[in-house]
């Protein structure tokens, strides 16, 4: 019995590595499966639209757009990789600004690559390191949840878009 506890312990933090070494390559295949369905919906949208907006309070459809490709370079590269924040006020790189709609899709695409690439190459241990996200403490992991949930809520907005300009919206696609 004894014999068996002591290989278990010494197995355990293995089994836990294992479990966690899939982690990241799931979540990357949800995040490609992500960044088609987001293109597709961009694609839809004639290029005299993208700047629809319902309400004179709501985001624009490049906005909502333009705002996944800085909310994920923000999670992943200022959160995750510590790098500092883009300013806001100067950096258009990542903004609508005069781009054209193909200009747009480039960028989101771009960005998804270069945060498939960061997510890809992330040291999986520093996974649980704690942080301050908006005044809640997260781990790095949640923040990658938390950049999933955030796509997924502004593409929702660009699907109602598409709706409300009487555009069939793609099919739901699966585990993305």
């Amino acid at each position: 019995m004894k014999s068996l506890l002591t290989s278990l312990l010494l197995i355990f933090p293995f089994l836990l590595y294992a479990q966690e070494d899939t982690y990241i390559e799931e979540y990357l295949e949800r995040f490609e499966n992500s960044k088609k369905y987001t293109l597709l919906v961009a694609e839809l949208m004639p290029e005299e639209h993208y700047g629809y907006k319902p309400t004179p309070q709501s985001l624009s459809f490049a906005e909502h757009l333009m705002h996944i490709s800085w909310a994920m370079d923000w999670h992943s590269q200022s959160l995750l990789g510590e790098r500092p924040a883009r300013d806001w006020e100067t950096d258009n790189e990542l903004k609508v600004h005069t781009k054209s709609k193909e200009e747009m899709m480039a960028t989101v695409e771009r960005t998804f690559a270069i945060t498939h690439k960061f997510i890809l190459e992330f040291d999986q241990n520093r996974l649980g390191e704690r942080l301050d996200y908006f005044g809640l403490d997260r781990s790095k992991r949640q923040i990658l949840m938390l950049l999933a949930d955030h796509i997924a809520h502004h593409r929702a907005q660009l699907l109602v878009y598409l709706r409300l300009n009487g555009i069939q919206p793609p099919r739901y696609v699966l585990y993305q």
